[in-house]
């Protein structure tokens, strides 16, 4: 079929139909996402049912998805947090990146190729896929592990080789060509525009984006707090690829920077969207790239080229990972989960044939690799976690400590501090079927003292999720004592168990508001009704009977509940009048709410507010 001149809706509902037919078979059979969508992509593709015929005008929009992802991981490493994996980035990433490319050149020039070739070559498949990664680690519930923000910092450090591996490839194509001199800009010119670039996302990220974000969040509203948020990311990321950058690495450095702002959560709440369906475009249009006629024509080189390249880079990551003294099983993990290509080696591999270092040959051929090697990723690593034995961590080695497996009980408690340890009681006293798991191991033998069968098991992992029963309990209670986890937890359980309740210990006020917006079930402040009850019981001792300070405590919940339902609209300024305050005010009467069209509402107006 002829492909039209621009991409219409048939084409847009062919894309997301594609997603949304092979993205949940895949996972059920539990071959992962990223796998169902460049078999989706595969499909669709010029060498399918070849509905889309131009898949690299698709993968230039889709890349905004690797983008939106590593501003989100941005916004979760704060700048001490990124200081503190100094060692991981530039020692771990470094050694990778150069023991696993010696080896690998030296694999291609074995196989005939000259030696400028062979390197470029080796050293695009070094450029690990960043987006196939992530995804795998975010579904498996590793991102924040120390194991996942070790892999997190050899991306990064792979993201920066992409400066230097494109400004030999003009060297060499200058070579090549037996040029005394490139025809592009001198290299002190591309290195001011690189750390140009890097100035102004600094600058920009460290004193200019919060007044914005505060201006708007009074005057701007919520969609246009929305297009600001994408600006942000558009914006860094068009910087560092004006200064020779990777687009990527700009917007991790703009989500660093805001990271301790204000509106952190707020902005990734906006772009989250946004990630998820773009990266899932990103992923299917690199299904449709694969060349079949290419793999056909060469099948002998593109097959052992993969198998070559894919086993060379994997013994070089783990010999780097055990001199980095890695667990064996950490070790093999990461070198399955990095054997692979790039979505950088596009990059790379385009810039050489246009130097002249590649003839179109090559360039197909590698190419062909690099997409076979993304998409061989997820099958590699799931056989990987089915040959290694279960890990049990801490668990394996603490007597009477068991690892979650096969949980079937009608509640999941995850967490067993003493938040957990008194809401278990009123469903244990009406004979509730409970499942509990803790990843504490002290804590998990002290609570065997009395009574209480706690299994093993961090709950920010997905396959523990599975492995606790999260999909046949009747409701999840996230009873842990860290925001940030949480957050994760629920983000997993309302992706995957979409039909489980999740009850969930909220911190303070913001992170009620992102469980909220997260689509918990339900959440409470841990402190809230303990802090009612106690200035009740004040109120009496001062006086008050028990029925007028019952009165008052249900003033102040109501006016709770409605501040909180403007800051679910407005952020956590608004609603700041429904607070009552000891500082002396003119106002004649204590009870005043928010202004509206510049005025003061009066108290017949304020209680409907509450009310709404």
């Amino acid at each position: 079929m002829a492909e039209p001149a621009g991409m219409g809706l048939g084409h847009i509902a062919v894309l997301l139909g594609a997603g949304v037919v092979a993205v949940p078979v895949f996972r059920k059979l539990q071959l992962g996402s990223v796998l169902g969508y460049l078999a989706a992509g595969l499909a669709i593709g010029p060498f399918g049912l070849a509905v889309f015929r131009e898949p690299e005008t698709i993968l230039h929009v889709a890349e905004f998805g690797v983008v939106i992802f590593l501003f989100i991981i941005g916004l979760e490493m704060r700048p001490s947090r990124l200081w503190g994996l100094r060692r991981e980035i530039f020692g771990l990433g470094a050694a990778q990146v150069l023991g696993a490319g010696l080896l690998l050149t030296l694999t291609g020039m074995a196989a005939g190729l000259s030696i400028p070739v062979a390197f470029i070559v080796a050293m695009g498949f070094v450029l690990s896929s960043t987006a196939v990664i992530m995804q795998m680690l975010d579904e498996r519930g590793e991102l924040g592990a120390p194991s996942g923000q070790r892999a997190v910092s050899i991306l990064l450090l792979e993201d920066l080789a992409i400066v230097p591996l494109l400004a030999i490839v003009a060297v060499l194509g200058a070579a090549v060509a037996g040029a005394a001199e490139t025809s592009g800009p001198p290299l002190w010119r591309t290195i001011g525009l690189a750390v140009g670039a890097l100035v102004v996302v600094f600058v920009a990220g460290r004193w200019l984006t919060n007044p914005i974000f505060r201006f708007l969040a009074r005057y701007g509203g919520r969609e246009v707090m929305t297009a600001a948020a994408l600006l942000v990311v558009v914006g860094s990321a068009w910087l560092m690829n004006e200064g020779g950058l990777s687009m990527a690495m700009g917007a991790f450095l703009a989500g660093v920077l805001l990271s301790e702002s204000t509106f952190r959560h707020q902005l990734e709440a906006d772009v989250e969207p946004f990630r998820a369906i773009l990266l899932g475009l990103f992923f299917l249009s690199v299904g449709m790239s694969l060349d079949l006629a290419v793999v056909a024509a060469d099948w002998r080189l593109v097959i052992g080229g993969v198998i070559a390249f894919m086993a060379v880079k994997a013994v070089a990551i783990y010999g780097v990972a055990r001199l980095f003294r890695a667990s064996e099983r950490e070790a093999v993990e990461r070198a399955v989960l990095f054997a692979q290509g790039g979505e950088f080696a596009f990059v790379l591999y385009a810039a050489a044939l246009s130097a002249g270092v590649f003839d179109p040959r090559i360039s197909a051929a590698a190419t062909a690799v690099v997409i076979l090697s993304m998409a061989l990723t997820p099958l590699t690593s799931l056989a990987t976690a089915r040959l290694l034995p279960r890990e049990t961590g801490e668990a394996g080695e603490a007597e009477g400590v068991e690892a979650a497996a096969d949980l079937k009980g009608q509640v999941l408690i995850i967490g067993f501090g003493r938040f957990a340890q008194v809401v278990s009681q009123p469903l244990l006293a009406r004979g509730v079927d409970v499942s509990i798991i803790e990843n504490d191991v002290e804590m998990i033998q002290a609570a065997s003292e009395f009574g209480f069968k706690v299994y093993y098991g961090d709950g920010a992992r997905l396959d523990v999720l599975h492995a606790s029963g999260a999909g046949h309990a009747e409701a999840v209670l996230v009873c842990i004592d860290k925001p940030e986890v949480a957050d994760h937890i629920v983000a997993l359980l309302k992706g995957e168990f979409p039909l489980t309740k999740v009850f969930v210990r909220a911190f303070d006020r913001g992170h009620s508001i992102r469980l909220i917006q997260a689509g918990a079930d339900y959440q409470i402040r841990e402190t809230f009704e303990s802090a009612l009850r106690f200035g009740e019981a004040v109120l009496v001792e001062m006086g008050l009977n028990e029925a007028e300070a019952a009165d008052t405590i249900a003033e102040v919940r109501r006016r709770d509940d409605a501040r909180l339902d403007l800051q679910l609209t407005g952020g956590l300024s608004a609603g700041r009048a429904l607070m009552r305050g000891n500082m002396p005010t003119p106002r004649p009467e204590p009870y005043v709410t928010p202004r509206r069209e510049g005025r003061l509402l009066n108290e017949d107006e304020a209680v409907a507010v509450e009310e709404a």
